[in-house]
């Protein structure tokens, strides 16, 4: 679907891509005759050209562009080998665990999590809800998905809330501390919402529980944590409410999304009939509700794209995603978010106005790409 949808993307294509900046022209032959000279006494072009304030800007520059070509190559390979690590030890660990997760394949926060899971190569099996009667998590009290049940030796665990499960989990590979410890540090509590409707809430959520030496480890420094926590709120607070009122704005568009989610759901074929149609209609009045609640503009797509953009900038031309050199929980989520989407003219109309294209299709190939 997603190849198929990307075909009618302009230049829809795989994007080549490189972690690292340019590289550095090859140097003039004569500067490399000056730099071996100057090793050990005056070269012959050194010799030849002594005094020459031009030939020595040149040399200096060529100099530099050879050592930073030289530091650059050093810290891929060093970053090669940390991946190459986190990586072992990431397995070691993810083979402990049996993880089952219930969803709806077409919720963005069931898509956050599957994208972190398969971005982690933690191997997991799907328990596809149905949204009507939700029989499958009968056996939970918490009525919401995605639920992840997850096994290590004798203890089994639910895990709740889409953050709380990647927050565990990715301290839970961090840290190696048992599970059932981790989930500890993410009590629910009881809030009421805007409409004054009782909800359940997690403490924490968004935080990792690293101590500071792994928290050196996974961030460098504060501002990158900051950074991660704040994008990754604002994709549950916003990003995630601009999907339903873009994809059910028009009574076609409704109609197409349910037919899709007929389709990838779990419905028996008279349910299934009655879901397109009904849900379509139902849905597509909602979203006008959605619409007013959240105070977006008569055509929503300019929320979409300036959301989108926004990202964009913040990520910023200077790294290829908002985790560096590879995508952070903050990336993982706003593409989990904008997937669900996909074959969708919301979608399409996405990847067409806005910047967001090139960091899309580059999360994409990092998860398709992660180690298995």
């Amino acid at each position: 679907m997603a190849q198929a949808a990307r075909a009618f993307w302009p230049g829809g294509r795989a994007l080549a891509w490189r972690l690292g900046g340019r590289l550095a022209p090859g140097l003039p032959a004569q500067s490399r005759t000056g730099f071996a000279g100057a090793a050990g006494g005056p070269g012959p072009a050194a010799t030849a050209c002594k005094g020459n304030p031009r030939f020595l800007g040149a040399a200096a520059l060529a100099l530099g562009g050879a050592m930073g070509l030289y530091y650059t190559a050093r810290w891929h390979l060093h970053a090669q080998d940390l991946r190459a690590k986190r990586s072992a030890a990431q397995l070691t660990l993810s083979g402990r665990l049996q993880l089952t997760l219930y969803q709806y394949k077409t919720c963005p926060f069931c898509s956050k999590v599957r994208a972190f899971l398969d971005f982690h190569a933690l191997p997991y099996q799907v328990v596809e809800v149905n949204p009507v009667r939700r029989a499958e998590i009968k056996f939970s009290s918490y009525r919401k998905v995605p639920i992840l049940l997850a096994q290590e030796g004798d203890s089994l665990q639910q895990l709740n809330d889409s953050s709380v499960i990647i927050s565990a989990l990715k301290t839970y590979l961090l840290s190696g501390q048992p599970l059932e410890d981790i989930i500890t540090y993410y009590p629910p509590m009881k809030a009421m919402n805007d409409q004054g409707k009782e909800v359940t809430e997690f403490c924490n959520k968004y935080w990792l529980m690293l101590d500071e030496k792994e928290a050196q480890r996974m961030y460098g420094g504060k501002e990158a944590r900051t950074e991660e926590m704040k994008w990754r709120q604002w994709a549950d607070d916003w990003l995630v409410h601009l999907i339903s009122p873009n994809v059910y704005r028009t009574p076609g568009e409704a109609l197409a999304s349910f037919d899709y989610i007929v389709r990838e759901g779990k419905f028996g074929a008279m349910e299934g009939a009655m879901a397109k149609y009904l849900g379509a209609a139902a849905m597509y009045l909602i979203s006008k509700r959605l619409k007013s609640r959240h105070h977006l503009r008569d055509d929503v797509r300019e929320d979409l794209y300036e959301a989108a953009n926004k990202w964009v900038a913040a990520v910023g031309k200077d790294r290829p995603f908002m985790g560096g050199q590879e995508p952070n929980l903050a990336d993982l989520a706003v593409y989990g978010v904008l997937r669900v989407m996909e074959g969708l003219e919301a979608f399409d109309d996405l990847m067409q106005h806005t910047r967001i294209q090139p960091w899309y299709l580059r999360v994409e190939k990092a998860i398709a790409e992660a180690p298995q």
